[in-house]
């Protein structure tokens, strides 16, 4: 087990202290403060966005496509990443809580990460999956084969999990010259490695396996994009070029929304832009909060499948509310003091009515296979008699 000290003064080389201190929104010290409504909000509406892509792709019989598994995984990075959020959001926002242990600073920096890492590396191979798409149709059953595509999960996973596995136990056992404060009201690595003390190699490691993701991610991803627009512009019709751009419109929106402000935060940093601490704070939770809330609604929008397999559930769903209370009327209204009796007889014609519109599908079915081999068995009759005419 690691042995947290508290530093004994400033500016001298200390092993890491047990508490890390948080800084919330500035300006909103109240408690409970206002904020906390549209927190608990957010979260409840990503949750259910995500979980309703997570509930239509695991209960769809049909084979999946690539993009269906590359979404069941961007909404699991999803929910992930705003789960690991939210203690400290909440803490802050409910109770005032500033002061975080450092194994718990330590557990969300490290989940925060593998999911934002994740759901770079999901937008990463989906880019590649619409490029391959575009750019070479032909090929794309070929290459995008069920072990491709298992490949790349677990690339996914290896990335995510193995290469930051040891974050939390360099940033812990690195020396610290500086006051354990962070500047977010969460665990993030570069606000806690910039606490260590100059030379640390460990700080090394951790910058370059977080700046390979969220600096390399987003290059490949826009030159995966000037393929496809290349492609694009070399297309005659601009019908097909409007529905390629439907296609990767629900992505592309993903991609601006997540890179966006942590771009607009790294120049802000780099350039050491006059921007006030409200603002920056603000950034930084539209980075991480906004993408979970609005990736669900951009993909049920734009992707034609899933919105239409929503639609399909909720249907199914109605239809089914529609016949609990057609049936309760019914017994309400025939014997209000047998309702045990009427329910067992209201099921039992319910499943011979199933039975009957399965014998009535089956029937229909039967009729097809006939008029099929009928006409088939014509064609081959005409066949033989033509033959025929011509030989005589």
């Amino acid at each position: 087990m690691l042995t947290l000290l508290t530093p004994a003064a400033p500016n001298s080389s200390t092993s890491m202290a047990p508490t890390f201190r948080l800084v919330g929104m500035p300006g909103l010290s109240a408690v409970p403060s206002w904020w906390t409504v549209p927190l608990l909000a957010l979260y409840l509406l990503s949750a259910l966005g995500n979980g309703t892509i997570l509930w239509i792709i695991a209960l769809e019989p049909t084979p999946h496509r690539p993009m269906h598994f590359f979404l069941f995984l961007l909404s699991m990075s999803d929910v992930g990443l705003t789960t690991a959020l939210m203690p400290t959001l909440l803490g802050l926002a409910l109770a005032n809580i500033h002061s975080i242990p450092a194994s718990a600073c330590l557990l969300q920096m490290f989940f925060v990460h593998v999911f934002s890492v994740m759901e770079s590396s999901v937008l990463l191979a989906m880019a590649f999956d619409r490029a391959l798409a575009i750019c070479r149709p032909l090929h794309y059953p070929t290459i995008l084969t069920n072990g491709t595509i298992s490949k790349i999960g677990l690339a996914i996973v290896f990335r995510c999990l193995g290469v930051h596995l040891p974050l939390p136990f360099l940033l812990a056992h690195m020396p610290y010259c500086h006051p354990q404060t962070l500047t977010h009201s969460y665990c993030l690595h570069p606000d806690m490695a910039r606490l260590a003390c100059p030379g640390a190699w460990g700080a090394l490691y951790s910058l370059v396996v977080v700046l390979s993701a969220m600096a390399l991610d987003p290059l490949l991803i826009f030159f995966s994009y000037g393929l496809i627009g290349r492609v694009l512009h070399s297309v005659a019709s601009s019908e097909d070029r409007w529905k390629a751009a439907q296609t990767c419109a629900a992505h592309l929106s993903a991609v601006l929304l997540f890179y966006l402000p942590m771009i607009l935060l790294a120049l802000v940093n780099r350039l050491k832009l006059p921007l006030p601490q409200p603002a920056h704070t603000l950034l930084s939770y539209v980075h991480f909060l906004l993408p979970p809330l609005l990736n669900p609604i951009l993909y049920s929008v734009k992707t034609k499948e899933i919105r239409e397999k929503i639609l399909k559930r909720l249907q199914r769903r109605r239809v089914a509310g529609l016949d609990k209370e057609f049936l309760g009327n019914a017994c309400i209204g025939g014997n209000p003091h047998g309702v045990e009796q009427e329910d067992s007889q209201h099921s039992g014609d319910g499943r011979e009515r199933q039975a009957q519109v399965r014998q009535d599908q089956h029937a229909e079915e039967v009729v097809h296979w006939l008029v099929k081999e009928a006409s088939v068995l014509m064609s081959q009759d005409g066949a033989v008699a033509k033959n025929g005419h011509e030989v005589t």
